[in-house]
């Protein structure tokens, strides 16, 4: 707490104490240590209210059972307040008392938030409560450690609430055996909670070993095979001794007057529980067994439409969960689409470029193809008419004139005079100057007698060559 008027506030909302001078005078007497103020307080409850001697002379033999000491309350999240009937027979009984210290601890984060001291208040509250059930599951492992050298400690950390409801469990089943309601091993506050997912009622038994009257209700009522099936069946069960601190705290709240008790409960809103039936005192197994039967008939309605409207906001938050996966999908899908659509424009797009690469390219190739025929054709127009030139004008006919007739692959004939003097070259510059070869390699070549007028022979004139006076060659192409 952040001072002594937040301290006195908590104190009293635990306690019940409404006179604030009694309540400064407890909490200055333990220096305000406020989880110290709160012990000495519960012991001395503990010491007072929890004698067996004065349960059994409490006792009555014609009212055994309790009903429920709330005939309305709170359903369900989600379900509209419902009413149960209160059941009218001779085996009810009201059930009296103030509230007890346990019920304080419950509903201590509201008490608090009422008296306007916000939340952190109750989350101290929890802290205390915690607080001393780790006092208590620390006190057990001591036990556990000091106690029979046969019996091994948990394997697992357990919270105090646990711890106590684990003991319980073990104790309880080596003393009746089976069948037996199958209690969980958890805290009363988690036990109400899995019933609460469960859609099922939390049926709860405290357990208080030394009455007289606690071994032949558990071994002839509790633990009988038609009782223990049904509540196995119908009910998430929970027990807890009343010499533990949960047990004790739960003797309180529940306002148990009578022992063996055996009380129905179930989850409220606002973190609250609702009792919905009491049974004090030791009942038969029929009784029992029809008294169960009644508040589970009576409480189907508010199990059933807690289910079916839990189901419908599982259907509805799988329905979102389907048509976001269908919307994830279809999303996936148009993303793959688009994705292909890129990579396919891509692709034309490089097929495109790589077209239009190597239609300019060949444009490049074809100009310079054409650039290179060009320039051949010009250097050979150039060749032809330097040959044509180095010939010179034709001679006339005479003693000295050699008629020399040239025939071409293609059929075509030329025929030209030249002098005696001039060299076989002169032949070959002369056909050279003609456009009627478009090799470079050829011979001069004389049929009769065959002669072949090579490079060899390029030098000797015509006279020397036997062409003298007149002569018939054929352009024969070099393979």
């Amino acid at each position: 707490m952040a001072d002594s008027g937040d301290k006195l506030v908590y104190f009293q909302a635990i306690t019940g104490l409404e006179d604030s001078d009694l309540c400064t005078e407890i909490l200055a007497a333990h220096g305000w240590d406020l989880e110290l103020a709160i012990s000495a307080f519960t012991a001395s409850n503990w010491d007072s209210s929890n004698n067996p001697n004065n349960n059994s002379n409490n006792t009555t033999n014609n009212g055994n059972v309790g009903s429920s000491g709330q005939s309305n309350f709170d359903s369900w999240e989600g379900v509209e307040r419902s009413e149960l009937t209160r059941g009218e027979s001779e085996l009810v009984a009201e059930v009296a008392g103030p509230p007890g210290l346990a019920w304080k601890l419950i509903t201590l984060p509201f008490s608090v938030i009422s008296r306007s001291l916000g939340l952190i208040s109750g989350a101290i509250g929890l802290g205390m409560w915690v607080a001393g059930g780790v006092l208590s599951h620390s006190l057990n492992i001591i036990r556990w450690g000091t106690g029979n050298g046969g019996n091994s400690s948990p394997l697992i950390s357990l919270s105090a609430a646990a711890s106590e409801a684990f003991d319980f469990v073990a104790g309880f089943e080596r003393d009746y055996g089976n069948p037996r309601p199958n209690f969980v091993t958890e805290g009363f506050m988690d036990a109400l909670q899995r019933s609460r997912q469960e859609f099922k009622l939390l049926f709860v038994y405290l357990h208080s070993p030394d009455h007289p009257d606690t071994p032949l209700f558990c071994e002839r009522s509790l633990c009988s095979e038609v009782v223990a099936a049904f509540v196995n069946e119908n009910f998430v069960s929970w027990g807890g001794s009343i010499r533990a601190s949960e047990g004790f705290k739960m003797s309180n709240s529940l306002k148990a007057s009578k022992f063996p008790f055996c009380a129905v409960v179930m989850a409220a809103t606002n973190q609250r529980i609702a009792l919905l039936q009491q049974i004090e005192g030791p009942t038969s197994p029929e009784q029992m067994l029809t008294i169960l039967q009644r508040v589970l008939e009576e409480s189907s309605p508010v199990l059933v439409t807690a289910r079916l409207d839990a189901e419908e906001r599982r259907n509805n938050v799988r329905l979102r969960e389907e048509q976001d996966a269908a919307y994830r999908a279809a999303l996936e899908a148009d993303q793959a689409r688009e994705r292909q659509r890129k990579e396919e424009q891509e692709r034309l797009e490089r097929e495109a470029a790589e077209a239009e690469r190597k239609r300019k390219e060949e444009e490049e190739a074809q100009e310079r193809a054409a650039r290179e025929a060009a320039e051949k054709e010009a250097a050979l127009a150039r060749m032809r008419q330097e040959k044509a030139m180095s010939l010179g004008a034709e001679p006339a006919k005479g003693p000295n004139v050699i008629q020399v007739l040239v025939r071409f692959p293609t059929g075509e004939r030329k025929e030209r005079r030249f002098l005696s003097t001039a060299t076989i070259q002169s032949l070959y510059d002369y056909v050279d100057s003609l456009d009627c070869l478009n090799v470079d390699k050829y011979s001069l070549v004389s049929n009769f007698p065959r002669v072949v007028y090579g490079p060899d022979k390029h030098t000797l004139s015509l006279k020397e060559a036997g062409l003298h006076p007149q002569a018939s060659l054929f352009v024969e192409l070099d393979s």
